[in-house]
C-alpha cells in the first residue's frame, strides 16, 4: 500500500507542478520536489531512492537558485534514468529485476523462464530508455501542458501498456508451453 501512495504521488508530480506555477514561482514549488524525494527515500531507504533524492535535491537547488522551471521539469527523466540503470545493472550482475520479481510467484523457475525475464529486462530497459528521452524532450522543446500531460499520463499509459502487453505474451508462451508438455 505504501509503495502505490509513492507511486502515485509521483505520478501527479508534473500535474503538481504545472497547477502549482498559476500561483507560485518555480522556487517556491522547488520544495515539492525536495520532499517528494526525500520522503521517498525516507519510506525505502534503497540505493535507488537515494539516487532519486540526490537527483531531486539537485534539481530542487538549482530550481531556487534559478527561479527557473526547467530543472524540476527534468526529474521525470531523472526517474526514468534511475530505472534504466537498476534494471541495465540487473542484467549485468542478475539476477534479473523481472526475475526477481517472477519469483515471487514462481520460486522454481526454470531455464526458459529465467531467459523470458531477461528479455523482458530488457525490453523495459529500451522503454526506460525511449521514455526517458521523450521526458527530455518535453521537458526542452514542449509546453508546460504538453509536459504535464505526457510525464503525468501517457508515459504511464504507455508503461501500463507495457505492462498488459507482457501479461498478454507470458499467457500465450506458458500455454504454448503448457501444450509442448
Amino acid at each position: 500500500m505504501r509503495n502505490l501512495f509513492w507511486v502515485a504521488l509521483t505520478a501527479t508530480y508534473p500535474l503538481l507542478v504545472y497547477l502549482g506555477l498559476a500561483h507560485a514561482e518555480p522556487r517556491a514549488l522547488a520544495l515539492l520536489l525536495l520532499s517528494l524525494a526525500l520522503a521517498r527515500f525516507l519510506a525505502s531507504r534503497s540505493q535507488q531512492a537515494l539516487g532519486l533524492a540526490l537527483a531531486g535535491l539537485l534539481l530542487a537547488a538549482l530550481t531556487a537558485w534559478s527561479n527557473q522551471l526547467l530543472p524540476l521539469k527534468l526529474y521525470p527523466v531523472a526517474v526514468s534514468a534511475a530505472l534504466l540503470v537498476l534494471f541495465g545493472l540487473s542484467l549485468w550482475k542478475g539476477p534479473t529485476v523481472v526475475e526477481r520479481l517472477a519469483r515471487l510467484q514462481e520460486p522454481n523457475l526454470d531455464a526458459h523462464g529465467v531467459a523470458y525475464t531477461r528479455r523482458v529486462t530488457q525490453v523495459w530497459c529500451g522503454f526506460f530508455v525511449l521514455n526517458g528521452s521523450l521526458a527530455l524532450a518535453t521537458a526542452l522543446w514542449g509546453s508546460d501542458a504538453t509536459w504535464a500531460l505526457y510525464n503525468g499520463l501517457i508515459s504511464y499509459g504507455l508503461m501500463g501498456l507495457l505492462m498488459g502487453g507482457e501479461w498478454l505474451v507470458r499467457r500465450r508462451v506458458r500455454a504454448h508451453k503448457t501444450a509442448e508438455s
